[in-house]
């Protein structure tokens, strides 16, 4: 594994415990340039590992908490008058920052979801007419409560799509949990080290963009969807955006684990958090499709 990947992994492992998958998925997303979604019941640690990401990067933080009275222009920001100046200035929202945290993201009604995950997909606001661009790079991790729990607002499925990634965190296991009953893990995120700064997170990008994959791992891909397109198992079917976002999120694991080619255990290790929003079913669904399409390499 890359040195400085693997430091930046042992970081955030001091602060969430015993997610060592989860972390690794999380820096998929974000060397993947998508939008991470992780669903989970309060209390998991969805903020802290959003927070400590941020910090162990070098990029700036901003966080929303997503209510039911909460405002597209909460966000965005909005043009305020000067009187002194008699004319109008925008005054940047807090999506105006490299990693936002979109908290709880189902208690915000439709119109103000829709706000971020516009600016989410364009990576710049419209106000007024006016567009503003969003710094670089702009990666949104939004948490959602379980829809069964009430004042949730559940996505659509068109908006679910624009996630990258969605992952879980679930419950940690009896001796990590020990661990943060004893206040083991830091929770102090500016004494966490700054492992890259936001040109060398450009760099990993764009190195990953060149790992090899295959004709055979892509064939291996196109079985995958086309399977869930066949088969009754599935609600919702996978587009070519899923298609697409599974062959970088593959690279981009490929070159976590050290290597410049793609591998289809690359492909299966990423295959749920990329597909299971998408599919509309609940998390593990895409096991199925897993078992259902061998590997013929």
């Amino acid at each position: 594994m890359n040195s400085t990947i693997q430091l930046i992994i042992d970081d955030l492992s001091t602060v969430i415990f015993g997610k060592q998958q989860q972390i690794k998925l999380a820096l998929t997303c974000l060397f993947s340039e998508g939008h991470l979604l992780i669903e989970d019941l309060p209390g998991m640690g969805k903020t802290t590992l959003s927070h400590a990401l941020a910090a162990v990067l070098g990029l700036s933080y901003q966080r929303i908490q997503f209510t039911s009275d909460l405002l597209p222009s909460d966000i965005l920001g909005t043009n305020i008058f000067d009187a002194k100046e008699h004319s109008f200035s925008f005054h940047q929202g807090p999506v105006f920052s490299q990693v936002v945290l979109g908290d709880e993201i189902n208690r915000a009604g439709p119109k103000t979801q829709s706000a971020l995950l516009e600016a989410m997909e364009e990576k710049q606001v419209t106000v007024d007419s006016v567009k503003h661009a969003l710094p670089s790079p702009f990666f949104v991790i939004a948490t959602q409560n379980p829809v069964h729990q009430s004042g949730t607002y559940p996505l659509p499925e068109s908006q679910l799509d624009r996630f990258f990634m969605r992952i879980s965190l679930g419950f940690p296991d009896k001796q990590a949990e020990k661990n943060l009953i004893l206040g083991l893990n830091n929770r102090n995120y500016d004494d966490l080290p700054v492992r890259i700064n936001p040109e060398q997170l450009a760099v990993i990008q764009k190195e990953i963009s060149t790992v090899t994959i295959s004709n055979a791992v892509v064939d291996y891909i196109l079985e995958l969807v086309a399977f869930t397109r066949q088969d009754n198992h599935f609600v919702n079917p996978l587009s070519p955006r899923a298609s697409i976002a599974l062959a970088r999120a593959a690279k981009s694991w490929a070159y976590i684990e050290g290597r410049d080619f793609v591998m289809p255990e690359d492909v299966q290790a990423v295959f749920p958090s990329v597909t299971d929003h998408r599919l509309g079913l609940n998390a593990g669904d895409s096991g199925y499709a897993l078992k259902h399409v061998p590997v013929s390499l």
